[in-house]
């Protein structure tokens, strides 16, 4: 199967993913979609017609730049997935998430804290 292909079959179940409902489909779409990415890093690199670096030296040698672009792309999209899967964790088991991002205020002096006198913690 040729690069291209799979990269596009990637990229389709990826967007496919990412426009269904549920926060796990939109995680698993960037995990298919850096897939993706890494396949493209690695077709470009040109493995399939050039020797490896350590067999011989010469205008046919692979490139190493490709590989660690793919390595440093493996990284990021390790970060990325765990930092969604952790949003995804504190979303479904916490409370109902405030729209404007910060702790209620009930005396609506916008001081935050017991009476209003600006404390920025959590109420207790």
């Amino acid at each position: 199967m040729s690069a291209a292909l799979v990269v596009g079959v990637l990229v389709a179940a990826g967007v496919f993913l990412l426009l269904r409902p549920g926060l796990l489909r939109v995680v698993l779409g960037f995990v298919l979609l850096g897939h993706a990415v890494n396949v493209v890093l690695l077709a470009a690199g040109g493995l399939g017609r050039r020797t490896a670096v350590l067999e011989e030296v010469g205008p046919d040698t692979a490139d190493p730049l490709p590989q660690a672009f793919v390595l440093t792309a493996i990284v990021i999209s390790f970060g990325i997935t765990i930092h969604l899967l952790g949003l995804l964790r504190r979303g479904a088991g916490g409370p109902a998430a405030d729209p404007t991002g910060g702790d209620a205020d009930s005396d609506g002096d916008g001081a935050g804290g017991e009476g209003g006198h600006g404390t920025t913690g959590r109420r207790r």
